[in-house]
């Protein structure tokens, strides 16, 4: 898949004279909704025998407009957006700097410069989709502005159990620890990627040694808590029970939230490596114990749990 980044004013133009059906949208998650989008994006390069093509945008615009609080946490980091991609066989993917030269841009300049001026022949996004200043453009609007240039097709919202399909409602899911309906939206388990760095060492020091994986500062981490999860580095996967949180029982609150995954079978140099943890069921919430023995007798219940789960 060739990757394009773009930035308005400046690098817009690509040495590329290809053709493009675009699916256009942020896709932070690329959930079922986003894949029915991406999926008739597809479906429509094949028809016209041209380049499917994917554009989204970075960072996220409430890092823009918003403050503190209201910055969303990325649902899925870059490096596995482009996997996802990938794997969905997309040809080409833009990638476009949002910042305040481009949220200034009328509907009509977005459509000159990022839909006309790409080469792209059919444009298709989520009936919510809008670009251009304040949001002012629709997909009805990009319709009119085409003036023949190139088709559009709007997907109508993707339900699960009568409820639409959002990023949103899997930032709530994450937030509840429900990693499994997460992963039902998602069509596949919600991951985190990271680089495993020196932590503490308390869990070697209490016989569960374990893989202190540093995500992304803006990743969306599920609720506190205890999970059985997948370890993925060096292209070899491994079941693991993975803990999120402060560790209350060795520390007071107003720490940032920790990842730690005790690798099931596994007795090896990790450090410095990237690790990718898939998040398969919640076990039980974050605790704090009267004492360590206390501890070390849940986290083998905890590990015999994850185990059970991950080879059934």
């Amino acid at each position: 898949m060739d990757i394009f980044k773009l930035h308005y004013p400046g690098t817009v133009d690509i040495d590329n004279a290809e053709s493009y059906s675009l699916a256009v949208g942020f896709f932070d998650g690329l959930h079922k909704g986003h894949q029915t989008v991406i999926a008739e994006a597809k479906r429509r390069a094949e028809e016209l025998g041209i380049r499917s093509a994917v554009m989204t945008f970075d960072p996220h615009p409430s890092h823009l407009f918003g403050e503190g609080k209201d910055k969303v946490g990325y649902i899925t980091q870059f490096p596995e957006k482009v996997r996802v991609l990938e794997s969905m066989g997309v040809d080409a993917l833009f990638v476009v700097t949002f910042d305040w030269a481009l949220a200034s841009l009328s509907p009509e300049q977005f459509v000159d410069i990022f839909i006309k001026g790409l080469r792209v022949m059919h444009v298709t996004a989520g009936f919510d989709f809008t670009f251009g200043s304040k949001g002012a453009g629709t997909m009805e609007h990009m319709a009119m502005l085409a003036d023949g240039a190139f088709g559009t097709t709007v997907i109508d919202k993707v339900t699960d159990r009568d409820e639409k399909i959002s990023s949103t409602r899997i930032r709530q899911l994450l937030a509840e620890g429900n990693v499994e309906e997460t992963a039902t939206l998602l069509n596949r388990p919600f991951r985190t990627v990271g680089i495993v760095v020196h932590g503490e060492k308390r869990g070697r020091q209490l016989g569960f040694p374990t893989a202190n994986v540093l995500p992304d500062d803006d990743t969306v981490l599920p609720a506190n808590g205890v999970y059985a999860v997948r370890f993925m580095t060096d292209g070899i996967t491994r079941n693991g029970v993975c803990s999120v949180g402060v560790k209350p029982t060795f520390h007071e609150s107003g720490i940032p939230p920790i990842v730690e995954v005790n690798v099931l079978d596994f007795d090896g140099d990790l450090y410095g490596k990237e690790v990718a943890v898939d998040w398969v069921k919640y076990l039980r919430k974050e605790e704090k114990f009267d004492s360590v023995d206390a501890l070390i007798e849940q986290m083998v219940i905890d590990k015999q749990q994850a185990r059970d789960i991950l080879t059934a």
